[in-house]
């Protein structure tokens, strides 16, 4: 989708607050907390900001235990049925087990989108960045700055929800394409400290490795991290993935060499007027996608 479209957009749901009640409140639920992953963070200011210009009551939540909380997840999006919320912005930890909560959501008239992540439920718009090309980004980067045929490595956010398969795919088709030899696919759960222990034993079995995709950049500052402990951090480009100010900092200290930007602000933005334009009996698109844009060195100094 074009930035005229989600102009548009905007638009339509600024129009449609109009034809909201006052009992109306809506739920941003994230997988995980701005606390643990300043990606988070930003998603939720752009909610709170967009719900504080439009007047509406939002409430901006995460499950305690991050991204492998699925139950605490569950239990998020029950307590907020039955505090009768209207409208539901949601970043599934978990595609399929999140479906009996949202269905009963839906069920219940409230209306439901995506942000980030998306689950087994048709017919739901999706906000957010179109993973595949955007991984593919990435590797074509390591394509350009690495021999063809080096031996590569990619670490896999949560491999049950649909942004660590997308993104894998992505990175995989990229590097393949250009005779990259991938010799380690392993998922770190988007975790920094599970990214540093799956890296040094994938250093420690591939001594020779040259690139890694890390699919987000905590993953990715776990990777520099492993690097640094096995004195190899000038030898492997490391790309990551969200652009968070720890990543563009060490992208300006000469470490990770790139990062993919999302727009997380914009996502949490977006979250909350889509479910007003739905409140209001408006219709969305399939997909909202949010954009992504590479970061290097020469622009890493405007995500700090």
């Amino acid at each position: 989708m074009s930035f005229r479209n989600i102009s548009i957009l905007i638009f339509l749901a600024i129009a449609s607050v109009t034809n909201v009640q006052a009992k109306d409140s809506l739920a941003i639920i994230m997988s995980n907390t701005g606390s643990a992953n300043p990606f988070w963070a930003s998603v939720a200011q752009g909610a709170k900001d967009k719900g504080a210009e439009l007047g509406v009551d939002v409430a901006v939540l995460a499950p305690a235990g991050g991204e492998t909380d699925v139950a605490g997840q569950i239990a998020l999006v029950e307590d907020q049925l039955a505090k009768g919320v209207t409208g539901i912005a949601i970043a599934p930890t978990d595609p399929g087990a999140l479906v009996p909560a949202l269905q009963k959501a839906i069920d219940q008239g409230v209306q439901i989108v995506f942000i980030d992540k998306s689950a087994d439920i048709d017919g739901i718009t999706y906000i957010g960045t179109n993973n595949v090309p955007a991984a593919t980004m990435a590797a074509e980067y390591i394509c350009a700055n690495v021999t063809s045929g080096s031996d590569v490595a990619i670490l896999q956010g949560m491999v049950n929800n649909t942004t660590g398969q997308a993104r894998a795919k992505g990175s995989r088709e990229g590097l393949e394409a250009c005779g990259m030899n991938i010799v380690a696919e392993q998922p770190a759960d988007w975790d920094t400290i599970k990214a540093q222990a799956v890296t040094e034993n994938i250093l420690t079995g591939n001594p020779n490795i040259k690139a890694i995709f890390a699919s987000n950049d905590n993953m990715g500052l776990g990777a520099i991290e492993a690097l640094r402990m096995a004195k190899m951090l000038d030898d492997v480009v490391v790309v990551g993935f969200d652009a968070i100010s720890g990543a563009a900092e060490s992208i300006l200290k000469g470490e990770m060499a790139a990062t993919i930007a999302q727009r997380p602000t914009m996502m949490g933005a977006l979250g909350v007027e889509s479910l007003l334009t739905l409140i209001g009996g408006g219709s969305l698109e399939a997909h909202v996608d949010t954009g992504a844009a590479l970061v290097t060195a020469d622009n890493a100094a405007e995500y700090k």
